[in-house]
């Protein structure tokens, strides 16, 4: 096991909060938590912005948005100094605002190389609109480039799906020292807040002895909720909305705000 027990105490998060949803496996339900838990949150009637950092754009289109032919995207905020404002677009969720993805971000890891102060670009952009909102969730790409390298220094908090499966926490090792380097060199404010496990499946042993493993080393910062594998959660973003909306009385649908509710916990 490559991961080390988490031994730090257990932070309060006041209002507004930053957190960057990210996980460089990919399949690990990082983006249907982003949306699911940014709906729940809105639902509660707290204002959520969600970032869509995420070239393939799923968190956009998971919400409604068509990311082909968008004039302006996170692409321009990143690459061009386009205000973040003018960029996000509210959805059919009350509360609920995404700043979309296009297909352009792809080439942003590249573009933004030689560009100046690249590692903080997302961090202005967000600090200018922050006010506006009580939450601020980032759907960071399944990577360690640049675009999450600027997820991790404009949020105060990293939250982490888990999978419930086998090798689940292969790989987080890697992304436990990226975090602790983007805190000791570019965002000392950097929290490691919130682990959430996710595509649970109640009938095997195994997912049991996941969610143990991740308690065991992670202690209070795994939310009590877990979320499970469901068809329908699958299903939702086809129909580009959350399962809130989707399917409102659904196992998923409860499970996220359960969640939702935990996470708001840690800001009063």
């Amino acid at each position: 096991m490559e991961v080390e027990p988490a031994t730090e105490p257990t932070i309060a998060h006041p209002l507004p909060r930053v957190l960057a949803v990210a996980n460089q496996k990919g399949g690990v339900g990082k983006t249907t938590t982003t949306v699911n838990l940014g709906a729940a949150l809105a639902e509660m009637g707290l204002r959520v912005l969600l970032i869509d950092l995420d070239p393939q754009g799923n968190a956009s289109t998971g919400l409604g948005i068509e990311n082909r032919g968008l004039e302006r995207s996170m692409y321009h905020v990143m690459l061009h100094d386009e205000p973040l404002e003018n960029v996000v677009e509210p959805t059919d969720v009350m509360n609920l605002f995404v700043a979309p993805a296009s297909l352009d971000l792809a080439g942003a890891e590249i573009e933004l190389v030689p560009a100046f102060s690249r590692e903080q670009r997302l961090k202005r952009a967000i600090d200018s609109v922050i006010d506006d909102y009580d939450y601020v969730l980032i759907d960071c790409p399944p990577s360690l480039g640049l675009l999450t390298v600027n997820g991790l220094s404009a949020a105060r908090e990293v939250l982490v799906p888990i999978q419930c499966e086998y090798y689940a926490l292969e790989g987080l090792g890697q992304l436990l020292r990226n975090v602790d380097l983007v805190k000791r060199n570019l965002n000392p404010q950097l929290d490691l807040s919130t682990i959430l496990c996710v595509m649970y499946d109640a009938r095997t042993k195994l997912s049991d002895q996941v969610v143990g493993e991740v308690r065991e080393h992670f202690g209070e910062k795994v939310l009590r909720s877990v979320i499970p594998r469901t068809v329908r959660l699958s299903e939702a973003p086809s129909f580009g909305q959350p399962i809130t909306t989707f399917d409102s009385s659904s196992r998923g649908a409860l499970a996220y705000r359960d969640a939702a509710k935990e996470v708001h916990r840690a800001a009063t």
